[in-house]
């Protein structure tokens, strides 16, 4: 693949969760490469990314809006969508609200995985 980017991406290993459209659930990626407008992600099998996903890295704190530029088996380059291409774009109160159920709906599958797990121990300790 030829390099057409205008800006040079730093190599990464970052784990990222990837939602589609307005699905609450997360696909986990690593961030391969990244720059301050694009990234390559790998996943583990091929997925069928929409046009535009939404990136969260959770060891940067970030939620990055994007556009899919193109795929390859199962890594795909993305373009981060900016306001005048520097940064990110401010998200909406509808965007705000999304992620807020996206990160409760979370919350809540790892509280009740937690809850499985200490039972599973207590199973554990008592034989």
């Amino acid at each position: 693949m030829s390099e057409r980017r205008q800006v040079s991406r730093q190599r990464s290993f970052l784990r990222g969760l990837v939602y589609l459209g307005n699905s609450p659930s997360a696909i986990n990626c690593l961030v391969r490469d990244i720059s301050d407008t694009g990234a390559r992600l790998t996943f583990s099998s091929p997925i069928a990314a929409s046009e535009t996903l939404e990136l969260h890295i959770p060891v940067k704190g970030q939620t990055l809006r994007s556009k899919v530029k193109w795929r390859e088996n199962n890594e795909i380059g993305i373009a981060f969508i900016s306001d005048a291409g520097v940064g990110v774009q401010p998200a909406s109160d509808d965007e705000l609200a999304v992620r807020v159920e996206r990160l409760e709906g979370e919350i809540a599958a790892l509280k009740q995985m937690i809850k499985r797990l200490q039972r599973a121990t207590h199973i554990t300790d008592a034989a």
